[in-house]
């Protein structure tokens, strides 16, 4: 990768991360919903995952897709079908008698998340395509870049949830605010599905 490309790189992966998608609306409603402490796993789950994700897209997952095209259509109808369950989970996830009901994300079930995550897919194509060139390096230079500026910018998002937890102390608006999480991650998915057809 040409080292001029690097903060070009560097600001591309910190926008595509702090920016809404699946990843920050499931963080934000984890820390409304458990805290950032709890939220912990769930969060080195997704920038590990990521990251781990754009190496192994960058060194060679793409070429299977290019030439296997169905292989595509059937990762974007199971991650459609897993963050509609996701949507669910967080639309249901709320106090019953005085404690929170459900569990975050653990650590591999966020980093096995990024694998049907549209937003995770576009933006680790959207990099190698863009700064990794054609050597191995620079893939891994993309991966760094997405690491270090992927964990500061979802931390923001579970924090935020957490800053919020006073004013969701009440049932009524806990459960308001889940709902209104759930359907903005369904909501998330349109430009997919807008994009797939035909």
């Amino acid at each position: 990768m040409d080292p001029a490309l690097l903060p070009a790189l560097l600001a591309f992966a910190f926008v595509a991360s702090i920016t809404p998608g699946p990843n920050n609306l499931m963080l934000l409603a984890s820390g409304a919903n458990f805290g950032v402490r709890r939220t912990l796993p769930h969060l080195f789950g997704v920038a590990v995952g990521h990251s781990f994700m754009i190496a192994v897209v960058g060194l060679g997952l793409m070429g299977v897709f290019l030439a296997y095209p169905v292989l595509h259509d059937i990762l974007t109808g199971a991650s459609v079908a897993y963050l509609l369950w996701l949507a669910w989970r967080i639309a249901t996830s709320v106090p019953k008698e005085g404690a929170a009901r459900g569990r975050p994300l653990t650590f591999l079930e966020a980093a096995a998340f990024q694998w049907v995550n549209p937003k995770a897919w576009y933006m680790a194509l959207g990099a190698i395509t863009l700064y990794a060139g054609e050597a191995a390096r620079g893939v891994l230079a993309v991966s760094l870049a997405f690491a270090l500026t992927n964990l500061p910018s979802i931390l923001a998002w579970a924090a935020l949830g957490t800053a919020m937890r006073r004013w969701l102390d009440r049932p009524g608006r806990l459960r308001l605010f889940n709902w209104t999480m759930a359907a903005l991650l369904v909501l998330s998915l349109v430009p997919v599905l807008l994009s797939e057809a035909p």
